[in-house]
């Protein structure tokens, strides 16, 4: 379940989502930007931080995990890196952290060493709660979708259509819902799951989430698809993938590349191409990546 790169583009490109689950802050709270920094010393990577606006000190940082299975070290492991973070960047406001899970009640391990950090900092988001009601927001009913029994995956699309009808706030989560299934079920044709959440395959390749991160993906699939055979094919095919995918992210963060740059990139081997899609997640701009081409170009 590709549900870490899921994550990142779902609050890359709108990352004032998650003010939908702090519900203190103040009524114009916004303007929020959304990364996913390496710490250093054992490249330690937090699977997402929104960044409150220059102008609006008053606002949180909000520090994001999401931990879909049990990990009996996650909760020490968590304070650590939140402890890490506000280390290496000198951190002098306030800040919060969200866990994106199944249930609280898994194995994330001893609560006492941390309890002052769970009690004080640490909010759950449940997309199974263990006391048998639904997620409490439209948008964590729409992420439940990677953990609900597949017979269930179409009542809970409905019942999020149905609540757009007078809620705004599942109408904007509404058109994620391609990408949240096909992040679970990436290993079933388009029109299955068009079936299993009662769209039409137009109104799942139309949509923006699609586009913009399973699109992609599909495109690579495809690729993939065609080398099949002989090893050395489906590497070649794995390659053109990946380089495609690539490329396309990296116009989006650091604009237009230059033919020159292009065929930089074309000309790497998968091994490094699959690093370059992994670095630019943190890229700002192109001297981000002239810099990286330079040290692993």
């Amino acid at each position: 379940m590709a549900s870490d790169k899921l994550f990142f583009f779902l609050f890359q490109n709108n990352p004032d989502l998650i003010l939908r689950w702090l519900e203190d802050l103040p009524a114009d709270a916004g303007g929020y930007s959304f990364s996913a920094p390496v710490l250093k010393e054992r490249e330690y990577r937090l699977d997402g931080l929104f960044a409150p606006p220059p102008e609006r000190p008053d606002l949180p940082a909000v520090i994001l995990e999401a931990q879909m299975a049990a990990d009996p070290g996650f909760l020490l492991r968590l304070y650590a890196e939140t402890a890490r973070f506000l280390q290496q960047r000198a951190w002098n406001g306030d800040w919060r952290v969200v866990v994106i899970c199944p249930h609280r009640e898994l194995n994330f391990g001893n609560r006492e060493p941390v309890h002052e950090f769970l009690e004080h900092r640490l909010q759950w988001i449940e997309l199974q709660p263990r006391n048998g009601q639904p997620p409490a927001t439209p948008l964590a009913l729409a992420l439940s979708l990677l953990l609900q029994p597949e017979s269930q995956v179409r009542g809970v699309s409905d019942a999020l259509r149905e609540q757009a009808l007078s809620d705004t706030r599942a109408a904007e989560v509404l058109p994620l819902i391609p990408a949240i299934v096909l992040a679970r079920f990436s290993d079933r044709p388009l029109s299955e799951i068009c079936e299993m959440v009662g769209i039409t395959l137009e109104d799942f390749t139309n949509s923006r989430a699609y586009q913009e991160i399973y699109g992609l993906g599909l495109a690579e699939g495809e690729v993939r698809g065609e080398a099949r055979g002989e090893a050395r094919g489906e590497a070649r095919g794995e390659a053109r993938g990946e380089t495609k995918v690539t490329l396309r992210l990296l116009n989006r963060r650091c604009g237009t590349l230059s033919a020159a740059t292009s065929a930089r990139i074309q000309a790497l081997p998968l091994e490094q191409l699959e690093a370059l899609a992994e670095a630019l997640l943190d890229f700002a701009g192109p001297a981000d990546l002239e810099a990286w081409l330079a040290v692993h170009g």
